[in-house]
């Protein structure tokens, strides 16, 4: 079984974190990052915490 590469350098390369962010725009940067690369499993903490306080679904899994 083949396993997926750490860092999806062509993902990272093609789809940077806009500077000065929104909350929404991080919130769909992770989620899209959690998709395309395995160099950060999961979410960040706080950005978990607001997306339950605002009934966004978290993938199973993260």
């Amino acid at each position: 079984m083949e396993s997926k590469p750490r860092l999806n350098a062509e993902w990272h390369k093609k789809n940077k974190m806009p500077a000065n962010p929104t909350l929404q725009q991080r919130i769909d940067w992770h989620l899209e990052h959690q998709k395309n690369c395995n160099c950060r499993p999961g979410l960040p903490v706080k950005l978990r915490e607001e997306m339950i306080k605002r009934k966004i679904k978290i993938p199973k899994g993260l």
